[in-house]
Formats: structure tokens, C-alpha cells, sequence
């Protein structure tokens, strides 16, 4: 099965690999790993006034300050993985990598906010479900 782990970094991501961890046959042999991270973008005033250099090293910094624990915690379990990072908007950039790449199955974590929150601010992961052919699964 190959599996898109969409990660943030956050408390969430990190609720998700426990999850994950805690239910060993979910990262059984034959399965097929890819840690996803979206970087967002610097602001086209700012790019322009950093330069390209220095808005690149940007984006490789801040991908690597979350993909490193990711990389660390499935090393630690024995699970190899590809890590990849984008450019973009979270949402758009998962939905449309996971469609791509032909992936069994999406998994990431959520915040679980209120519905009126949801409502009126949106979240991620609302976001790619609406966008998302690919089936997701949710971790809280």
C-alpha cells in the first residue's frame, strides 16, 4: 500500500506517529511511505527584497526543522521512508501530491476544532477532504 503521511510539525503530527506507532501492523513490511510537508510561501514583496538565495535556504530550513524529528521517530521504528516538501498552499499542494502520486491512502492529523470554527475559519483538513479523491484518514 503506498501511504502519504502529511506532516506540520505540530502536536498533531506528532499524535498522529503515535497513533500510527501504537498499532504495529499499520507499518508492516510492504507498505510504501512518504512523508509530505508544504512549506508556505514568503510573500512576493519579501522574496523580492531577500533574494532568491536567501529565500531558498528559507525553505530548506524550515523543511528540515519538521522533517528531521519525522525522519528521527520512523527510523526509530524501523520504517523507511521518502520525505518530499513543497512549496504552497498546505491543502492544495496535499490533496493534489496524493492524487499524483497514486496513493492508497492519506493520513494526517487534525486539530479537531468546533464545527463553527470549522465553519467559518476552514481548516487543512477540510480542505483536502473537500479536494481530495484519495481516501484520508484522520487522526485526533
Amino acid at each position: 500500500m503506498k501511504i502519504l503521511l502529511a506532516v506540520d510539525g505540530s502536536d498533531y503530527t506528532k499524535r498522529m506517529l503515535s497513533c500510527l506507532g501504537a498499532h504495529k501492523d499499520f507499518w508492516g513490511a510492504g507498505h510504501d511511505f512518504t512523508v509530505f510537508y508544504v512549506v508556505l510561501p514568503v510573500p512576493h514583496r519579501a522574496a523580492a527584497f531577500a533574494g532568491p538565495d536567501m529565500v531558498h535556504g528559507y525553505y530548506e530550513d524550515d523543511a528540515r526543522v519538521v522533517l528531521d524529528p519525522v525522519r528521527a521517530r520512523l527510523a526509530a521504528e524501523g520504517i523507511e521512508a521518502r520525505f518530499v516538501h513543497k512549496i504552497g498552499h498546505p491543502a492544495e499542494e496535499i490533496a493534489s501530491y496524493a492524487e499524483s502520486g497514486k496513493f492508497d491512502l492519506l493520513v494526517m492529523g487534525s486539530r479537531g476544532q468546533g464545527a463553527l470554527t470549522n465553519l467559518v475559519l476552514g481548516s487543512v483538513a477540510t480542505k483536502v477532504l473537500a479536494r481530495c479523491a484519495v481516501p484520508v484518514l484522520l487522526v485526533r
